[in-house]
């Protein structure tokens, strides 16, 4: 919600997407698995968003042989740490607009938006990917696809952007949202 905030020409777009592909949901139902493969926009949204503030910002994993890794060698049973939202940030895989909100860059899907397909680590990746994943998709995209019909939200001007980075991300000051209803 943060991002459509900031950038409300996509809250728009999401919402339009939304009340094309979902024009009967104004009785409080969720829609359906149909109706949520429809919402690419919003697929695209929800990708950009975790990409640019991902919910952890970095992963551990030991290394279960030797290995050489950039040219460092790093031996068996040593725990790497992977900072997600540093790489999520790299100009080097995301271009030169990685710090930006563009949810174009997903218009292909997530194994195209970088110069790595596996650049995207939301959810980690491989053997140890996240089993929650499809349900953390899905449940945003349901949440997200019930609010924008609704609601349309701004950032209180009173806002002050400082995100904080432990295991997770979160903002240090709330995020204050002024929040509309859409009927009225």
């Amino acid at each position: 919600m943060f991002l459509l905030a900031v950038h409300p020409q996509w809250q728009v777009k999401a919402r339009e997407e939304v009340l094309r592909e979902f024009p009967d949901g104004d009785g409080g139902e969720a829609p359906s698995a149909d109706v949520l493969g429809q919402l690419k926009l919003l697929h695209m949204v929800l990708l950009e968003a975790s990409r640019l503030y991902p919910p952890f910002v970095y992963i551990q994993r030991r290394a279960a042989t030797d290995v050489v890794l950039g040219g460092i060698k790093v031996p068996r049973g040593t725990v790497v740490s992977i900072p997600i939202a540093m790489l999520h940030r790299d100009k080097e895989v995301w271009g030169p607009d990685a710090d930006e909100f563009n949810p174009m860059r997903f218009e292909h899907g997530a194994a195209k938006a970088a110069k790595d397909r596996k650049a995207l680590l939301t959810f980690s990746m491989g053997p140890r990917v996240c089993t929650g994943q499809s349900f953390g998709i899905v449940e945003a995209q349901v949440a997200m696809a019930m609010i924008l019909r609704k609601f349309s939200f701004s950032l209180s001007p009173k806002y002050v952007h400082k995100p904080k980075y432990l295991l997770s991300l979160t903002s240090k000051n709330g995020m204050p949202l002024i929040v509309k209803n859409l009927d009225g």
